[in-house]
């Protein structure tokens, strides 16, 4: 028996076009992969892993993009207002992928230049302080813009009303399939940069009085706040007890520890978002090739 796409609806009457109703197995794969994707938003599932699933679910998308039928059916509805919302959806998460990746490398490079003074001038209490001071300054620049990335994806959300479509089922499932994939990638988005920037957490007063207490271990619920704490806002905290404060070779020794923690996250981080730029590039120049034809 042939295989469709879609499995269309029971009531609809089928024309000459038409294939049978048993759908292609790429569409139970999409939503097994869906699922797991919405599990993970649910969990302490980590940015790295979503990514994972993320990527799975562009794969999965583009080859249902890349069979003929689906072709065939998207290009009926083309000229709906469908596709012009799709494009411009796909437009906003690639400014999101910008601004992470750049968030990223200003952040890495500051690790970097961190490290380097912390290991040349231990013990210098004023030239610390300076380059903290300047890491602290970066971040705050970097979490306002990022703040600003986060508000227009939540705009984004809350205008998630598409257009309706016609009457084709089998449009209609296709071009769902896409707004599925591009609200998950969204909410994956808005885990990563609220992770960056630690809007995620509690406030920065409680976040930075934790620092203390982390170092000297002294209660358990202090630890477990701590391990909620991203990578980042550990590195935040462990500055900020350097700043303005005689340093203690203890203190100095955490803030290296976190600091190659943050540098190793951030490597990962730049890899899932460069991996999910490609594949938003890659769906979206399908759709452009199949709504110009």
């Amino acid at each position: 028996m042939a295989v469709s796409v879609l499995k269309p609806k029971a009531n609809y009457h089928a024309r000459s076009i038409s294939l049978p109703s048993r759908p292609h197995p790429l569409v139970p794969q999409f939503d097994e992969q869906l699922c797991r994707l919405q599990a993970s938003e649910a969990t302490s599932s980590s940015i790295s892993r979503k990514f994972s699933g993320l990527k799975d679910l562009h794969d999965c998308v583009d080859n249902l993009l890349f069979l003929p039928l689906t072709q065939q059916i998207l290009a009926r509805t083309q000229h709906e207002k469908w596709a012009d919302e799709l494009l411009e959806g796909s437009l906003r998460l690639l400014d999101a992928c910008g601004a992470a990746k750049e968030t990223l490398l200003q952040t890495k490079d500051h690790v970097t230049e961190l490290e380097s003074s912390l290991r040349r001038i231990r013990g210098r209490e004023c030239r610390i302080s300076t380059k903290v001071e300047e890491y602290l300054a970066s971040r705050k620049r970097g979490i306002k813009a990022i703040h600003k990335t986060l508000k227009n994806l939540k705009g984004m959300k809350n205008k998630c009303s598409f257009s309706p479509l016609n009457t084709d089922p089998e449009a209609l499932s296709i071009v769902s399939k896409l707004r599925e994939m591009e609200m998950v990638t969204l909410t994956v988005l808005e885990s990563l940069l609220s992770s960056i920037s630690g809007s995620t957490m509690r406030s920065k007063a409680r976040s930075w009085s934790l620092v203390s207490k982390l170092i000297n271990h002294k209660q358990v619920a202090c630890e477990e706040d701590a391990a909620r704490l991203t990578d980042f806002e550990k590195v935040d905290s462990s500055l900020n007890t350097l700043k303005g404060k005689s340093v203690n070779p203890v203190h100095v020794d955490n803030v290296q520890n976190e600091l190659g923690k943050l540098e190793s996250s951030i490597q990962d981080l730049e890899e899932g978002v460069e991996l999910l730029s490609r594949r938003l590039i890659t769906t979206r120049v399908s759709l452009l090739n199949i709504l110009n034809h």
